[in-house]
C-alpha cells in the first residue's frame, strides 16, 4: 500500500507510480489515436461528409448513454471499495483479537509459566503471517518463527495452513486447562478471541473468492469499448482532428476507473493499492512480543 499525504495536490498531478493506469493503457492509447485519426480522415477528407450529415446524430446517443455509463462505473467503484474496506476491517479485527488474546493470556497464566507465554508469543503472530500468505496462495517459511517445544514443526501445505495453526492454539489452551493453569471461566473468556481468528479468516476468504459477477464485469468492459469506438463518428465534425486527444482522454478516464476497481476488489495481494498486510503482521508480532 502506498503511504502518502492527501494534501499534496500538486505532487499528485505529476507523480507516476507502479499502479498508474497510464502505463497499462498506453498500447490502447496508441491504437485509439490511430483509429480516431483514420475515422476523422475518412469523414473529412475522403467521404467529405457535411456537418449536417445524419451520422452526427450518434453524438445524441452518447449524450444519453453517458448517464448510464456513469451509473455503471459508480456501482463498479463502490462495490470494489466496499470489498477493500471490508478487508481492512477484518484485518483490524485480527489485530485487536491478537492483542486481546495476548493481554488475557498474560493476565491469566501463573507468573511462573514463562514457557506457555513464550509459546503464544510465537504462535499468535505466526497465525497472522499464515493467513496473509494463505490469501496470497503462497507459504513463506522464513516468516514463521520456530515454535518453542516444536522446533521441527511444519504445517501440511496441502491443507488449510491457518486452520492448522488455529488448531494448535486451541489445543494448547485446552492443555493448559487440563493442567489447571486455566480455569473453566477463563477458558470461556478466551473463547471469543480464539473464535475471532477463524472468523476473520473466513471473512477474508469470502472477499477473495467471490469477485464481482462475471456478467457485470464483461458488460461494463464491452460498454466502455463500444462507447469509445463509436464516439469519433459523431464528434469529428465539431472537433476535427482534435477528436484524437479527446477520445484518448475519455478512454483514459473510463478505463482507469475499471482498472482501479479490478485492483482493489482483491485487497490481499501485492499491488500498490492493496492492504498493507505485511506491515500489519509485523505490528502484530511487535505488539504481542511487548505484551507477552
Amino acid at each position: 500500500m502506498i503511504n502518502y499525504n492527501p494534501k499534496e495536490w500538486f505532487t499528485f498531478i505529476f507523480r507516476l507510480h507502479k499502479a498508474d493506469t497510464v502505463r497499462k493503457l498506453f498500447p490502447m492509447f496508441v491504437a485509439l489515436s490511430i483509429y480516431s485519426g483514420i475515422i476523422a480522415w475518412l469523414e473529412l477528407e475522403v467521404w467529405k461528409l457535411s456537418a449536417n450529415s445524419e451520422i452526427k446524430n450518434i453524438s445524441l446517443m452518447h449524450g444519453l448513454l453517458g448517464f448510464v455509463i456513469s451509473l455503471l462505473l459508480v456501482f463498479r467503484t463502490n462495490t470494489a471499495y466496499d470489498r477493500w474496506w471490508e478487508g481492512r476491517r477484518q484485518w483490524g479485527t485480527l489485530v485487536n483479537s491478537s492483542r486481546n488474546l495476548s493481554i488475557k493470556i498474560q493476565a491469566m497464566l501463573p507468573a511462573s509459566n514463562t514457557a506457555a507465554r513464550a509459546w503464544f508469543k510465537v504462535m499468535i503472530p505466526n497465525y497472522a503471517y499464515s493467513l496473509k500468505n494463505h490469501l496470497r496462495k503462497t507459504y513463506i517459511a522464513e516468516e514463521m518463527e520456530a515454535i518453542p517445544g516444536m522446533p521441527d514443526y511444519s504445517p501440511d501445505l496441502t491443507k488449510h495452513v491457518p486452520n492448522q495453526l488455529a488448531q494448535l492454539i486451541m489445543n494448547k489452551i485446552m492443555e493448559l486447562h487440563r493442567e489447571g493453569q486455566l480455569s473453566g471461566d477463563q477458558l470461556i473468556i478466551l473463547n471469543n478471541e480464539l473464535q475471532s481468528l477463524t472468523e476473520v479468516c473466513g471473512a477474508c476468504e469470502r472477499i477473495k473468492n467471490t469477485p464481482i459477477p462475471f456478467s457485470y464485469s464483461v458488460f461494463i468492459k464491452k460498454f466502455i469499448f463500444f462507447y469509445i469506438m463509436t464516439m469519433p463518428f459523431g464528434y469529428v465534425f465539431s472537433l476535427g482532428y482534435l477528436i484524437i486527444p479527446m477520445i484518448v482522454f475519455i478512454f483514459f478516464v473510463l478505463a482507469s476507473l475499471e482498472l482501479i476497481a479490478e485492483e482493489i476488489e482483491d485487497p490481499f495481494g501485492k499491488d500498490a493499492n492493496d492492504l498493507p498486510t505485511d506491515t500489519i503482521c509485523g505490528n502484530i508480532r511487535q505488539h504481542v512480543g511487548e505484551l507477552l
